[in-house]
């Protein structure tokens, strides 16, 4: 007996009844079939007859998502369909897309493409279809101010940027660093001479003090040309040091109360050593034992000998 039991449609067995079944079996069959229909359908509970056709509803097959699905049911033009927020969806007209544009401050529209409006010389370029600040130290150029600068530097254009420099910096900059103090090293060339040795100092400087005197006591001609000592020991001995090497080089001392010590003028003591100083007049003058002596020596080119004569003996006491 050729009768299965089946609830859907996959269930059903098409070869079903067979010829040699029971005429008996037909209401069950029959009955089998409406069970099958009523279970796979059981969404069609109304009265409305079903029109869709075998493609509209192969439309419904999963996997078309992104695909349009166009109206046939309605007039008008194509329509798209909108989900509407209230869990319904209606078919709607697109929206006119003909809208016309104004390209608006600092805009240009050619067609339908915009550009930007760019103010001559107002700071701004497109560079590599970009807009950019122009950069640079021309007119109009924002500078670009390297990593190093720091807050209270002074500037300094370094090619197309902007470079920090501290307060010696900028001294050294200028050349302007013995000016204020400080020292410079090497050589410092001038339009007319050579300056080897800046630590040097003309007539004009402030006079050096050698200070309270003792035993092998020398004047360092790096400390000025012009200095001076007030005497404090009962002996005195004087040399000269640190005299430039095929130069001239002069020394001017300012000796107060000098006759109350014994001096000894020495020999030898000076760069290079030589003879004792010679003397304008053949010997050391006399230093008076209250006021000021002001005594002169020179060597010349680079020479061993110092030459010394009395610029001014007894001046007034100080």
């Amino acid at each position: 007996m050729a009768l299965e039991s089946a609830t859907y449609i996959s269930e059903l067995v098409d070869t079903n009844p067979t010829v040699s079944d029971p005429v008996g079996q037909g209401d069950d069959h029959l009955k089998m079939i409406k069970t099958v229909l009523k279970t796979q359908f059981s969404g069609l509970a109304g009265t409305t007859a079903i029109t869709t056709d075998e493609s509209e509803m192969n439309l419904l097959d999963g996997g078309y998502e992104g695909t349009a699905v166009v109206s046939t049911g309605e007039s008008g033009g194509t329509k798209f369909l909108r989900e509407d927020g209230d869990a319904t969806c209606s078919w709607q007209v697109p929206t006119d897309t003909n809208t016309t544009y104004t390209a608006g401050d600092g805009l240009d529209l050619t067609g339908t493409a915009f550009s930007t409006d760019l103010l001559a010389n107002g700071g701004l370029e497109i560079q590599s279809t970009e807009l950019s600040v122009s950069q640079g130290i021309s007119q109009y150029d924002v500078p670009q101010f390297a990593a190093s600068v720091a807050d209270n530097d002074f500037l300094k254009i370094a090619t197309t940027s902007v470079e920090g420099r501290s307060a010696s910096e900028v001294l050294s900059d200028i050349a302007a660093l013995p000016l204020a103090g400080g020292t410079m090293s090497g050589e410092t060339i001038f339009a007319d001479q050579l300056a080897t040795r800046p630590q040097m100092k003309d007539y004009a400087e402030t006079v050096n003090a050698i200070g309270s005197i003792s035993a092998g006591t020398n004047a360092d001609l790096e400390d000025g040309n012009v200095q001076s000592v007030t005497m404090t020991a009962n002996t005195f001995n004087f040399g000269l040091t640190n005299a430039l090497a095929s130069h001239s080089n002069s020394l001017t001392l300012i000796i107060t109360n000098g006759g109350l010590a014994t001096v000894t003028w020495l020999s030898g003591a000076h760069d290079g050593g030589g003879n004792a100083i010679q003397w304008a007049g053949g010997t050391a003058p006399d230093l008076t034992s209250s006021g000021t002596d002001i005594l002169t020596f020179t060597t010349f080119n680079g020479g061993t000998n110092w030459y010394g004569f009395s610029a001014a003996i007894a001046l007034a006491a100080p």
